[in-house]
């Protein structure tokens, strides 16, 4: 999806994000944590690499799309998470009592239709920054917000899903659609501005 974009990229697995110093961090435009397990994440990090990226946001103003697990990262937490969000933490969301797993989930917008999109034990994003999408419930599925210097994202599921992770699920809406959303994200990320929120 970046090199459709044509954007450059580069990607750190825990060793490298450990080595980075803050001004390296800085040296980027856009940090983008994707989903996974945000527990992991967080206790495989060091506490000096979890404030370096939280003070390259904060402080030096990188930016940042958390995608499911990285939402969760980015909120408060007490597996090393990066605050971004001044003490709030995120609830998993419910899926209409349905409790966690992986489905199609109808997500409203303030200005134009809804998508179905993947989710899988995903967060529900209330009490922080705008919310730019909700859930069935009326709970927020993405929101925007400065965090201190810096521009951030967080999605509750996953619009860069591709059709194999769509497997055995029905959704109506289709995957362009669906991946067309998500570069709406990430340029909007990339680029430090909104995306129409409630």
């Amino acid at each position: 999806m970046l090199n459709s974009l044509n954007l450059s990229y580069t990607t750190a697995n825990t060793s490298k994000l450990d080595g980075m110093s803050q001004s390296s961090l800085e040296a980027y435009k856009l940090l983008i944590v994707p989903g996974g397990n945000s527990i992991t994440i967080g206790n495989n990090l060091t506490s000096t690499a979890t404030n370096n990226v939280h003070n390259a946001i904060t402080v030096g103003g990188l930016h940042y799309l958390g995608i499911c697990a990285g939402a969760f990262f980015g909120g408060s937490s007490i597996y090393n998470g990066l605050d971004l969000t001044n003490g709030v933490w995120f609830n998993t969301y419910s899926n209409k009592g349905k409790g966690t797993g992986k489905t199609a989930v109808e997500i409203s917008f303030p200005k134009s239709s809804q998508l179905d999109l993947y989710w899988q034990d995903g967060p529900e994003l209330n009490g922080w920054g705008e919310i730019i999408s909700k859930y069935p419930d009326g709970t927020a599925a993405m929101v925007e917000g400065s965090s201190g210097k810096g521009w951030v994202i967080f999605s509750g599921l996953h619009p860069e899903a591709t059709a194999s992770w769509e497997s055995g699920m029905s959704f109506t809406t289709s995957v362009s659609s669906q991946n067309a959303y998500a570069k709406t994200l990430i340029n909007a990320a990339l680029n430090g501005t909104t995306v129409s929120h409630y």
